[in-house]
């Protein structure tokens, strides 16, 4: 009988927590749909205003803060960390001048103004070829290459290459959807000993 009742309990304790779960998010199947019309029917989007925890990465050191980023496609931002509820730091970048507080160094201003235009605005590729391989296409110019997924049409990695050799390293994951449009919540954005990792919070679309 208590056998019974063991596994009576074990069988409820194990649907209750499948139960409370959080459901996966699967974003819905684009197979089979032109890529380039699918990347121009984003064009229209001109500004993106997010929430994100955000985590710095630098040698064996981190930080970890909460962020609110508004950024234009044409680069314009404005960046907002907060750490402990306190404004820890400050960033913003207009026609190509950007300043921040406290100063950063030059290759954290590359992470947090290239890096978060381009891992966002991930689309906006000119001049582009496309590379089918296998369960990704590769969409490529001069500047930079982005895989996606054939499913989804989702990045799931991308490479910019920067002056001096350098390279800024985007890696994907966790799709979500904001008022129709689908995109990734996690995104981790590496630069030489540089690495800041976004958990997107929320993201809204503006034409």
């Amino acid at each position: 009988m208590w056998k019974n009742v063991l596994r009576l309990f074990w069988v409820s304790l194990i649907v209750a927590m499948a139960a409370c779960a959080p459901a996966r998010v699967v974003a819905p199947s684009h197979e089979g749909r032109d890529l380039r019309e699918y990347l121009a029917a984003r064009n229209g989007i001109s500004e993106i205003e997010t929430q994100f925890a955000i985590r710095f990465e630098r040698n064996d050191n981190d930080m970890r803060g909460d962020a609110a980023l508004t950024i234009s496609k044409n680069g314009d931002m404005s960046l907002r960390v907060y750490s402990l509820g306190f404004l820890a730091m400050e960033l913003s970048s207009k026609d190509g001048v950007t300043k921040s507080r406290p100063h950063i160094d030059r290759g954290r201003t590359d992470l947090l103004t290239r890096g978060l235009r381009d891992c966002l605005f991930w689309w906006d590729v000119d001049d582009y070829a496309v590379t089918d391989e296998g369960t990704r296409y590769v969409v490529r110019n001069a500047e930079r290459e982005v895989w996606l997924s054939k499913k989804t049409l989702l990045p799931e990695r991308q490479r910019i290459w920067l002056d001096d050799d350098k390279e800024l390293i985007i890696s994907y994951s966790e799709p979500e959807e904001k008022n129709g449009v689908w995109y990734q919540s996690k995104i981790r954005i590496e630069l030489m000993r540089y690495a800041v990792t976004l958990s997107v919070k929320g993201m809204a679309f503006k034409s």
